[in-house]
């Protein structure tokens, strides 16, 4: 079995049609999907009253809380030094969230002791499609 992490963590939620609100998200890594991080949305925030998750690439992460990164659904950027700003893009509107920079860098240096940067593996499945893909080349 492959370890995962998880911690809940507090932030603030903004939107164009509503007042900031206090909300507490998930922060989700997992060995087997290395390269990713997920932060989980509860129903009582989420478009349909269903629980949502968002996915996108832990160095996108890492770049966003030093600078500002992304230039499609996800796009991260501190604001001064404590505060970290994610911005999720969807067709049906924007969102913002507002962390702690320290509770991402914490989350995020737990995701290394977890599978270390550099040492993502792309998984069986991926190599077997590679060499069938590029076999004969």
């Amino acid at each position: 079995m492959r370890p995962a992490l998880e911690q809940p963590v507090r932030a603030r939620l903004v939107t164009p049609e509503y007042p900031e609100l206090s909300v507490r998200l998930t922060l989700g890594y997992d060995a087997a999907d290395p390269f990713a991080v997920r932060i989980g949305f509860p129903a009582h925030v989420s478009d349909g009253g269903s629980g949502v998750t968002w996915t996108f690439a832990r160095s996108l992460l890492e770049e966003g809380l030093d600078g500002a990164a992304g230039l499609g659904d996800v796009r991260i950027g501190p604001r001064g030094r404590s505060r970290t700003v994610i911005e999720f893009h969807a067709p049906h509107g924007m969102a913002a969230v507002r962390f702690g920079t320290s509770a991402l860098r914490r989350f995020l240096q737990r995701s290394y002791a977890v599978v270390a940067p550099g040492r993502e593996d792309l998984g069986p499945e991926l190599e077997h499609g590679l060499i069938s893909l590029l076999d004969g080349v």
